[in-house]
């Protein structure tokens, strides 16, 4: 019996694409350059500032020459503004100038590890606690190390102790070469013989157990699998889930070689197939919705892509707005969404297809705060997850939009603009402290403005229109 005939959508490259993916193109090829330096910084061959701040922010408005040497302008005067503002409330003592997260160059790690440490002790000793790539066997081996630890200390009668990386926020450092948030090197034991300690040591030696169990049968389990393996020591899974941050850094892999993963939350649609776990997939062919990213990414090969970006969008419901229309076939890109707050798994993918294919990321997300927190965590990593932020973060990532200076740009009707809460403000002037915000003039200049205006919209806002709006109009005059 013959298959029916196909009714799949047939969409045509549009016919500006060439004029609207120039600036990609652009994009791209300073990417890679920026590339090759980061790579040459982080291995030590280089030991200058990161050249991040010099990017020219260009996707808030369409630009023409004298748009362009007025962006450059306002960029010295809003750094010159920045520096100025900082200095004085340093001087004052004012706390709230400072940073949320501590920020360090890695010439700073290096003098302030020499300054606490003998010199036969620092040398050899990093100043920053980062987690590597680990073949199953690697990390078993990991585990029985620390298993023989234990059994060693528990036969000489000392009780046991375990040695493990502090995670705690004054450990958290943000460095500038890297662009990313660190762990630092303070560490911190564990001991069975304290009382205050005992339980979290009981639950870390049982998470090893469990964990050597997984990896030997070369399996994956689920975060709320470990859970439910015993509730009664747990309690809660916040327990769990904190102790295998604790095991990935005390091992020095990273969480997703302990075979542990999170549910799969991120979607992915587009120009780009590659092959999992032997399975062929092509994003283009899907369906509507696209593919699910998967929780094993070390499962992923040969990615392959004629993308000429990648397209990062925080809400679904945009993301099917696109997917539906099948913007990728005429602008060739990749669309990205985690639903929100972005997992482990949409982190690492984004960060690999990118690290692989060089090809710039646009972002697309709510005017408003918590929009910009989203596109923290994707550029610059999140606190709970420092000691992997190497694999997990995305740096030079493109704020497409919605910004705050689009809504009178686009004429926002009214009642599509929401009145920002006392919360809303207080995160939004927090940010402006944030180090990846001012790095970046017209990123200062676009929060203060909602900080200011106390206004905020969502993306789907623009759907007041006409629906497909965003994908006709907004996104191609972006």
């Amino acid at each position: 019996m013959m298959p029916p005939p196909s009714k799949r959508k047939v969409v045509k490259i549009a016919s500006d694409a060439d004029e609207v993916l120039a600036q990609c193109h652009k994009l791209r090829d300073e990417l890679r350059k920026k590339q090759m330096k980061r790579q040459s910084i982080e291995s030590g061959e280089v030991n200058n500032k990161s050249d991040a701040s010099s990017d020219e922010d260009e996707w808030g408005i369409e630009s023409s020459d004298d748009d362009t040497k007025k962006k450059k302008t306002l960029k010295k005067q809003g750094a010159l503004k920045t520096d100025g503002a900082s200095t004085n409330k340093n001087k004052k003592g004012d706390a709230k100038s400072k940073p949320k997260t501590q920020q360090l160059s890695l010439a700073e790690l290096n003098r302030k590890r020499s300054a606490t440490t003998d010199a036969d002790d620092a040398e050899g000793k990093q100043t920053i606690v980062e987690v590597v790539e680990m073949s199953s066997t690697e990390v078993m081996e990991g585990i029985e190390n620390v298993a023989m630890k234990i059994a060693h200390q528990v036969l000489a009668k000392q009780g046991f102790q375990l040695d493990i990386p502090s995670r705690a926020a004054s450990n958290q450092i943000y460095v500038p070469e890297l662009d990313r948030i660190v762990l630092g090197d303070k560490r911190g034991t564990r001991s069975f013989l304290n009382v205050k300690e005992s339980r979290k040591a009981a639950i870390t030696t049982r998470v090893l157990e469990l964990l050597h169990k997984v990896l030997s049968k070369r399996i994956h389990i689920t975060k709320r699998d470990l859970f439910y393996t015993d509730v009664k020591l747990f309690v809660d899974q916040t327990e769990s889930d904190g102790v295998l941050d604790d095991v990935a850094t005390m091992i020095g892999c990273t969480r997703s070689n302990l075979h542990v993963v999170a549910s799969d939350k991120g979607l992915v649609v587009g120009r780009i197939s590659f092959f999992e776990d032997g399975d062929f997939i092509d994003c283009t062919k899907m369906g509507v919705g696209g593919k699910a990213i998967p929780p094993y990414i070390d499962k992923i090969e040969n990615i392959q892509s004629d993308a000429a970006f990648i397209l990062l969008v925080e809400k679904e419901a945009a993301y099917m707005r696109m997917a539906e229309d099948r913007f990728y076939q005429r602008y060739p890109c990749i669309v990205i969404t985690a639903k929100g707050q972005p997992d482990v798994a949409s982190r690492m993918f984004l960060s690999r297809i990118t690290s692989e294919l060089q090809i710039p990321v646009l972002a697309l997300v709510d005017s408003d705060p918590y929009g910009l927190k989203i596109l923290s965590v994707y550029m610059s990593g999140s606190k709970n997850m420092s000691y992997d932020s190497a694999s997990l973060t995305t740096p030079d990532i493109k704020w497409l939009g919605l910004r705050p200076s689009d809504l009178n740009k686009y004429d926002l009707p009214d009642q599509c603009r929401l009145k920002m809460t006392d919360n809303d403000i207080k995160t939004g002037k927090e940010l402006l402290q944030e180090a990846f915000i001012m790095k970046n003039p017209e990123w200062m200049k676009e929060l203060q403005i909602m900080v200011k205006t106390k206004v905020k919209a969502e993306i789907q806002a623009l759907s007041s229109f006409g629906f497909q709006y965003i994908t006709e109009e907004y996104l191609p005059r972006k």
